[in-house]
């Protein structure tokens, strides 16, 4: 009697195979995007999914070997599948408990220039009493101080910051000189429209490492339509600002971020070109938001999601080719997303967390200590709604700010794993909550996922990413560098 099978028991014996949790949809006329709780994702024919789900996929089949390296099914060769698929949900995960690494500190209202898309119910630079005192200053720097996060940035906003600038120097000594004791990361940015910035303040930026940032919205015309100022100057201010700043402070400690109005539509490329001229490595691409002196002047209603997806992949197809062309530039954006898709790890995108990065990735205190858990809802609440308002760093103690239910309640409906329509949704890993944005269009945290604008524009931008990654290996190979790079 043989000890052994016949070598035809071996050769002929079909392996069969577990399925892990995954989530699938239609991506076009021939293929089906199917995604893992790791953000593992494939395209595959409906013949082949329909073939996986009824356990009939041959394990000499293509799409079988690469289900299996992406652990969609688990067979006797890589029983170590789960155990990948929790390391990987730990480390996507392993930013929650540094919590709440960003604090904004709104110094001021006052502002010089009048952009009508402004997201800031702000007020003439002669307002004094829309200044923050010291002694909010001292409250919000010890809340700060509480948060468990190794790392500390603090971003000084307005109006315009600089409006202030004593209060920024006295948060950042004192903050400095508690520093000593905490031993945290710590880190300074003030984010200004540059129009009042010289060598002196500089000067002290340099001396306590602090980065500045700007907003730049295109070529002269655009940027001085877009942000008025009086003496029709602003393009001019900002970018003798830049030159300075990287004089003083070297080419990296500045950067710029733009705003889409619906006079930037037709204007993509010159916009990347600006930027190119002004020798910043990448752009972020970004769309109006509904709050503030957006709302009142109508501006947020200017075009719809689609016009600025269309704005926004004409704008990437111009940035690829680019990069084809030998010019390295990045659009920052989609960086955010394909770090995402194409590793491990979550950046922390505020606009892309679940649950929601509102109090877990960001907190403000406003001007007159008002805590609110996002800039955005910071927003809503100088147009008159606190709903979002956690408390006030006067008459509020760190624990009862952060148990409030203004910032609990929607953080627990924004988990997008119980959400309607996105729990079931493929692009879900990739994807997250913004429930201010829900709550300022539907006046619900949840909204309504078909008719949701944010729903829309994300699902837009990770199908259009997806698309250019399939049909051209040079993108692919574009978007790993992008998704990699720090």
């Amino acid at each position: 009697m043989s000890k052994f099978q016949p070598v035809s028991f071996y050769k002929n014996k079909k392996k069969t195979y577990q399925l892990t949790p995954f989530r699938f949809l239609k991506f076009n006329q021939e293929k089906y995007f199917l995604s893992n709780m790791t953000g593992e994702y494939l395209l595959l024919d409906r013949e082949s999914l329909g073939r996986l789900v009824e356990h009939q996929l041959d394990d000499s089949e293509q799409s079988y070997l690469d289900l299996r390296a992406k652990q969609f099914l688990i067979d006797d060769t890589n029983s170590i599948a789960t155990d990948l698929l929790a390391i990987k949900a730990r480390t996507r995960y392993s930013r929650l408990p540094e919590f709440t690494a960003l604090h904004i500190f709104v110094v001021s209202l006052r502002c010089d220039h009048s952009c009508q898309y402004c997201q800031v119910s702000r007020q003439s630079a002669d307002k004094l009493k829309y200044d923050m005192t010291e002694e909010i200053a001292d409250k919000a720097i010890d809340f700060a101080f509480k948060s468990p996060s190794r790392n500390i940035k603090i971003e000084f906003q307005g109006g315009e910051s600089l409006l202030n600038f004593p209060i920024i120097q006295y948060i950042v000594e004192r903050s400095k000189k508690l520093n000593e004791v905490h031993c945290r990361n710590l880190d300074f940015v003030i984010a200004t429209n540059l129009s009042m910035i010289d060598r002196d303040i500089l000067g002290y930026c340099r001396l306590h490492g602090i980065h500045i940032s700007t907003s730049l919205d295109g070529p002269e015309d655009l940027h001085n339509k877009n942000r008025p100022r009086p003496g029709k100057d602003s393009y001019e201010k900002v970018i003798k600002g830049i030159s300075l700043c990287r004089e003083v402070l070297g080419r990296d400690e500045v950067s710029a971020l733009m705003t889409t109005t619906e006079a930037s539509l037709k204007r993509g490329k010159e916009i990347v070109d600006e930027y190119l001229k002004l020798g910043f490595p990448g752009i972020f691409l970004r769309s109006l938001s509904p709050y503030g002196y957006a709302i009142k002047t109508k501006s947020f209603a200017a075009y719809q999601t689609e016009q600025w997806l269309d704005f926004f992949k004409e704008s990437l197809d111009y940035i690829i080719e680019l990069n084809r062309s030998g010019i390295r530039f990045q659009e920052y954006c989609s960086a955010i997303v394909l770090s995402k898709m194409l590793t491990s790890s979550d950046p922390g995108f505020v606009d892309l967390m679940s649950p929601a990065g509102i109090g877990i990735s960001v907190i403000v205190y406003n001007y007159d200590g008002s805590v609110h858990p996002s800039d955005e809802s910071r927003m809503l609440a100088e147009m008159g709604d606190n709903t979002f308002k956690m408390g006030n760093v006067l008459t509020d103690s760190y624990e009862q700010v952060f148990s409030s239910q203004a910032l609990l309640q929607p953080l627990e409906d924004s988990y997008t794993n119980s959400v309607p329509m996105c729990e079931e949704c493929a692009y879900e890993p990739y994807c997250g909550a913004d429930p201010v944005y829900e709550y300022a269009m539907n006046q619900d945290y949840i909204g309504r996922r078909p008719d949701s604008g944010f729903c829309q524009k994300s699902m837009g931008i990770f199908k259009h990413l997806i698309k250019r990654m399939e049909e051209d290996p040079f993108v692919k190979n574009l978007f790993m560098d992008w998704a990699n790079r720090k």
